[in-house]
């Protein structure tokens, strides 16, 4: 029966939809998580039968078109959207949004895995290491000292106060750079946040807790190492950190209700589509009676 084509065509419509639903109810799930980039699902057509192929003209014939049936469509891709959300002002010094392009890069330092995120809620634990919710550290240049900048590559980590002095407090500038104050009046640049930028970051993949894995496929700019020279804040394209600041969500709820509406209708006529052809199925079988 012909219409078996129809119901696959419409079976592939349902589930496609269904998955761009998924995509729209994380997107809305996620309003109000920090750092978090919207995703948006797209679709193409599937494979189509074969009726008659295309033939170039000759010298009595004109030429002729193909004859194709489609059988449906199918998730194009799942592309996450990498604009910039608004920063959202904390009071907190160790809250830092980015504001432009980039992203941090923390450590694990339980297996040494390493990922990027625009979440900046970090704190300082009880070791000084300037950490994510998880544990992770934050990256950068550090081993400052009054006398000298920072300029190992590795944990971001407070230094030690000058004999006789206290730490009193710390600020992070728009450079990335994290200045101690002691309580003898002094200061020091102990540390530089550093960031990572990426050719494409729509091929990150997306690993939980605001964090993004793949740092190597999306082709990080500069090279995979950190350096002060390509990954400073404010340079090569990178944008500047805000610190008291955090990032907000990207997803526009106005835009994703609209999209909603769009899917679920074209689930609704694709389910039409396989009722439809369901009853005429049944005709034709019930015409010998």
């Amino acid at each position: 029966m012909s219409l078996i084509g129809t119901l696959t065509s419409g079976v592939s419509a349902l589930r496609s939809f269904t998955k761009g639903l998924e995509v729209i109810g994380n997107n809305i799930a996620n309003v109000n998580t920090i750092g978090f980039k919207g995703s948006r699902a797209t679709f193409a057509d599937s494979f189509s039968n074969m009726l008659r192929s295309s033939a170039p003209s000759t010298a009595t014939t004109s030429n002729t078109s193909a004859t194709q049936v489609g059988t449906g469509v199918k998730l194009s891709g799942i592309t996450a959207k990498f604009n910039q959300g608004a920063l959202n002002t904390t009071g907190v010094t160790t809250d830092l949004g980015i504001s432009g392009n980039g992203f941090f890069r923390v450590l694990n330092p339980a297996d040494s895995q390493e990922y990027v995120t625009r979440a900046g809620a970090f704190r300082i634990d009880d070791t000084g290491f300037l950490v994510t919710a998880q544990g992770y550290r934050v990256q950068g240049l550090t081993g400052g000292t009054i006398l000298a900048p920072p300029a190992a590559v590795g944990d971001i980590q407070l230094g030690t106060a000058p004999v006789g002095t206290q730490l009193q407090s710390i600020t992070v500038d728009r450079a990335g750079n994290l200045i101690e104050f002691y309580s003898d009046g002094t200061s020091a640049t102990t540390n530089r946040v550093l960031m990572q930028n990426f050719a494409d970051p729509s091929a990150l993949t997306k690993a939980g807790d605001n964090m993004y894995t793949g740092m190597a496929t999306a082709g990080p700019i500069g090279g995979a190492a950190l350096t002060a020279a390509n990954n400073a804040p404010g340079k090569n394209g990178l944008g500047s950190i805000e610190s008291g600041t955090l990032e907000l969500s990207n997803v526009d709820l106005t835009e994703e209700f609209a999209n909603m509406i769009t899917m679920q209708r074209s689930f609704q006529a694709s389910s039409r589509l396989v009722t439809v052809s369901d009853s005429v199925l049944e005709d034709i079988v019930n015409l010998k009676r």
